[in-house]
């Protein structure tokens, strides 16, 4: 009995030091300002969890970004989209820092940079230093803050990986977070799972209402059910100083005191971050906009972010017997929020049915399905979807109709397109386009092939060839034709495209490359005179500007400058 006394203290003193081992005074805040976040780690974004903290700039670019410790600059990622302008810092202690959305590089990191950009001859580059070759010491100016790539605001996206490159919550490594405010609840919802299951005598997904209590908890009327079933909650969390809804740290479960199922955002990996679309009901998302996570996992579903589960957090409730069934969502400051739902197990013989539209159309998680219309097919591979379901497939004459944006894909299916009674010249302007649902053909990548066009896409809806006829446009911004500037620190051109979108840029000046930086959330285009390769007082600019099916603009023009 004393050495499983014993056994039992090590494996809780082993468990308790492997959560104390990660460093608390390492890294420090990266920048100058108290942290404020307008994204949490783990946050539920669209087919992937957000990697790091997203940490305001109060409202500003520029602010210095500083190293969070010691070690090398390791890679440099400059994107037009995703984390834009972005560096990673390798530390000796075989944690990565990742810095994102950058305005710009400090002065040596941006001459190493610029040198690599212009020997390629492309804005877009990523380089991988050699270890040493740019080292910084903790505290140090790598960077300024910006609102580069796929940024929605000016903002720093910040992320600690550990050495597989897994993002990890920064705030486990001790950067505070000011944060005294509970979780919000914003939906609650109960699903009949298996085939006999019922709630609220329904087999479909019932939402049940919020009732507050004066200690802050909530509960709600009594669910009658019986058979497998499972629920779903909607929430949020809010930190201190911002109104932002950013993601929770953590949700558990217990069944009349029994944890049942729990999830926690410490950390996971870029190979599993898709199969979020498992964690959330997306016909649900996809109709309303709201995240609501299931607590209860699917079968087939490999995130690492769960933590105890009892029957894959399924609830089996019998004829005649009450449960109590408790939740508690928590912040990473433990701030919590606690919902209570009694249960009565009740057989009902006036049960609703779930509605199951079948179709000619089948397909499997397992195996593939294809359809084929007269000049249209659709073939979606195997593990494509992540559960059987019947799909609406539909080919008329110029369209052909995938189901709808309900159903979340994990791989690429693949629609095609026999164009053999198009002329040879008009297939040159001709994509594949989805529908959007204001009515507007979105360009998707069409692969062309004598007469058949393909396009891979991972979301249904309605396909169709289109054609772009119009070349793209180009306007000076800050400058005129024949203008001195000599005064200007900056050459700006705006380029935009009516409908396939802009696919390549080039500029050059006296027939000279210069680098050109691309913010497509302003279709602006920006050469910084700094780069110092213009030495000539008479300059004739060239900016070629080509479209996602070819077609080009040439835009000339001659400043001055001294």
């Amino acid at each position: 009995m004393k050495r499983a006394t014993s056994l039992l203290f090590l494996v809780l003193f082993s468990t308790l030091q492997a959560q104390n081992d990660l460093p608390q005074d390492y890294f420090q805040n990266p920048l100058d300002i108290p942290i404020v976040l307008a994204g949490t780690f783990g946050e539920l974004r669209s087919n992937h969890f957000h990697s790091g903290l997203d940490i305001k700039t109060q409202q500003r670019e520029g602010l210095e970004v500083k190293a969070a410790a010691e070690g090398y600059i390791s890679r440099i990622n400059i994107q037009h989209y995703g984390y834009g302008k972005a560096l990673y810092v390798q530390h000796p202690n075989g944690y990565t820092t990742v810095y994102g959305h950058l305005q710009k590089l400090a002065p040596k990191f941006k001459e190493y940079l610029r040198k690599h950009q212009y020997q390629k001859e492309s804005y877009e580059i990523e380089l991988f230093p050699e270890p040493g070759e740019l080292k910084v010491e903790k505290g140090e100016l790598i960077a300024y803050s910006g609102n580069t790539g796929g940024s929605g605001g000016p903002h720093l996206h910040f992320e600690i990986r550990d050495g597989s490159q897994r993002p990890m919550n920064a705030q486990m490594f001790g950067l505070d977070v000011a944060d005294s405010r509970e979780p919000l609840i914003q939906g609650l919802f109960a699903y009949p799972l298996g085939d006999d299951a019922h709630v609220n005598n329904s087999q479909a997904r019932q939402k049940l209402r919020l009732i507050p209590q004066n200690d802050g908890t909530y509960t709600t009327s009594e669910v009658e059910a019986c058979g497998e079933i499972g629920f779903g909650i909607s929430t949020v969390d809010q930190q201190d100083m911002a109104y932002n809804h950013n993601g929770v740290f953590k949700i558990e479960a217990n069944l009349n005191g029994d944890k049942v199922f729990e999830i926690d955002f410490d950390k996971f990996s870029f190979a599993e971050t898709r199969h979020l679309n498992q964690l959330i009901d997306y016909e649900y998302y996809a109709n309303n906009k709201s995240r609501v996570q299931k607590l209860f996992k699917n079968q087939g579903n490999p995130l690492s972010i769960y933590g105890d589960l009892e029957e894959e957090g399924k609830l089996n409730i019998k004829d005649s017997l009450d449960y109590q069934y408790t939740i508690k969502v928590t912040d990473f400051k433990g701030n919590e929020k606690v919902v209570r739902i009694p249960i009565k197990g009740q057989i009902s013989d006036q049960i609703k049915k779930r509605e199951v539209q079948e179709t000619d159309y089948l397909a499997s998680a397992s195996s593939g399905l294809s359809a084929k219309g007269h000049t249209m097919d659709v073939y979606i591979p195997e593990g494509s979807l992540y559960e059987d379901a019947y799909l609406d497939i539909n080919f008329s004459e110029d369209m052909v109709e995938v189901h709808r944006d309900e159903i979340p894909l994990h791989k690429n299916f693949t629609i095609g397109f026999d164009v053999s009674e198009y002329p040879a010249d008009d297939r040159e302007q001709l994509f594949i386009a989805r529908l959007s649902d204001y009515g507007r053909p979105i360009y998707s990548t069409t692969y062309k092939k004598g007469n058949r066009f393909t396009t891979g896409t991972r979301t249904f809806g309605k396909y169709f060839l289109s054609k772009d006829t119009i070349a793209p446009k180009v306007n000076p911004v800050n400058f005129y034709d024949g203008q001195w500037i000599s005064n200007n620190e900056t050459l700006k051109v705006k380029i935009s495209d009516d409908l396939s979108g802009i696919n390549d840029y080039r500029a050059t000046v006296n027939g000279k490359f210069i680098l050109m930086e691309y913010e497509y959330k302003n279709n602006t285009l920006t050469h910084y005179f700094s780069d110092d390769v213009l030495t000539e007082t008479e300059n004739d600019l060239k900016v070629i500007v080509t479209d996602n099916v070819g077609n080009t603009t040439t835009y000339t023009s001659r400043f001055f400058r001294k």
